[in-house]
């Protein structure tokens, strides 16, 4: 049997989130800004083509369900990479075609950040599959923390140093950073996962029943009520998680009379706290007793906290200028990456219940409903502060409106993860115990 991994192990993983990062914050980022600000495009393009990147996410239980037929993770991995990497650097390229030839450019823009969103998907998908399956029960939270931090740190160092190369900008010298960036990246995937899976499985006998169909893989998977249930709880979470993500900013400007200097601040405490919460999670998951590291607690208590902060950010709404906006975004921030640390400590645990021929299809389900409900978020947020705005005439009672009812799919999403982990604890009931049970409180 293979050991589990250890801390230089998970890093070593964590560096497949670094690349993804790297890549994806030039495709999000950095071509949304030169298409509306250098083309004086419609935002409205970058805006389809990043959703477009997200709605591809739905396909990622089709690619777990390659990953358990074919009983092996690592090719996933390096081949979700690759499409990644085409896509970020077709994406580059077809930016710089709109220059001179517009639809063109859009046409192979559609078809990169389709291939965007199949490489996150798939590479994604298949490299939590394999930390769930070579991290040790307890150190899952903590390695939850390490490969969501390292994605962040991805994002920062990119964003650093391709911003430097870019200057002075030119589309020519676009394409060449992220050919550069693509190709680092892949390169650092194939060597963070070259030999982490361990040896091959064994030849197939003939009495082991024949790989399925996807179609019944699904139905099987969706048939689990603790699976489904649990798909349940990261759609409705995700949705309230990231709805505020387009209205926070514009929250602070229009009520507090915020610059967009201050509001920017005011996104990166909020991220601070993000972190602070994760890393608080790690810590306490890691180091104190099993009831304190409960990944039940800190699921439901995220969403819990994460329901006050919106609600004080309604009431705040009324205040004025006296309401103490930094702190309470903070405590949102640090109750958001609490909740998200807990869910993905769990996605990692659960994955191994039921059949373990279904590992892939059963984390694709979850990872189709995170990336679905993620891109669906911010812009129901957005739109239904449009309509608040319609229907009350004022900008304070809106965002009031919407801040309360984030609040209250938080509190959904917390019984939800209460239901999770009555589940649990009656398939728990049914079977000898298994290290791997998620979102079950630990014992003692």
């Amino acid at each position: 049997m293979t050991a589990p991994l250890g801390w230089l192990g998970i890093a070593r993983l964590g560096l497949v989130q670094t690349a993804i990062g790297a890549i994806v914050v030039l495709t999000t980022s950095t071509l949304n800004r030169v298409m509306v600000v250098e083309l004086a495009l419609p935002a409205t393009l970058p805006g389809l083509l990043i959703a477009l990147h997200y709605a591809v996410q739905v396909l990622r239980p089709r690619w777990g369900h390659g990953s358990d037929v074919g009983g092996r993770l690592t090719p996933w991995i390096i081949g979700g990479m690759a499409v990644l990497a085409l896509g970020g650097f077709g994406a580059a390229v077809a930016t710089a075609l709109m220059e001179t030839l517009f639809w063109p450019g859009v046409a192979l823009a559609a078809l990169s950040f389709t291939l965007i969103g199949m490489g996150v998907g798939a590479s994604g998908t298949c490299l939590l599959i394999l930390l769930s399956r070579r991290v040790a029960d307890a150190r899952r939270p903590a390695a939850a923390t390490v490969v969501w931090v390292m994605m962040i740190a991805g994002f920062i160092v990119t964003a650093g140093l391709a911003g430097q190369a870019l200057d002075p900008f030119s589309t020519g010298r676009l394409v060449a950073v992220s050919g550069v960036v693509s190709a680092i990246a892949l390169a650092v995937t194939v060597v963070a996962v070259r030999g982490v899976e361990g040896p091959p499985p064994a030849m197939r006998s003939l009495d082991m029943p024949a790989p399925v169909s996807f179609r019944i893989a699904i139905g099987e998977v969706w048939s689990e009520p603790q699976a489904r249930l649990f798909a349940i709880f990261v759609f409705v979470s995700m949705i309230a998680y990231s709805a505020q993500d387009l209205i926070l900013e514009p929250f602070a400007g229009t009520v507090f009379g915020y610059t967009p200097g201050e509001s920017t601040k005011l996104a990166g405490i909020q991220n601070g706290g993000v972190l602070a919460g994760m890393v608080l999670v790690a810590l306490v998951t890691t180091l104190a007793g099993p009831k304190a590291g409960s990944l039940r607690i800190w699921a439901v208590g995220g969403c819990l906290a994460s329901a006050l902060a919106l609600a004080c950010l309604s009431v705040g709404a009324f205040a004025g200028a006296g309401f103490p906006l930094k702190p309470i975004v903070f405590a949102l921030g640090v109750s958001n990456g609490a909740y998200a640390v807990a869910a993905i400590g769990s996605m990692m645990r659960l994955v191994g219940q039921g059949r373990p021929d279904r590992q892939g299809v059963r984390m694709g389900l979850w990872g189709a409903a995170q990336g679905v409900a993620f891109g669906l978020g911010g812009l129901l947020g957005a739109s239904a502060t449009d309509l608040a705005r319609q229907l009350w005439g004022s900008p304070a009672p809106a965002y009031a409106t919407v801040f309360t009812l984030e609040a209250l799919l938080f509190i959904v999403s917390a019984g939800l993860a209460l239901a999770v982990a009555r589940q649990a604890t009656d398939s728990e009931r049914k079977r000898p115990r298994n290290p791997d049970t998620l979102l079950v409180p630990n014992p003692g």
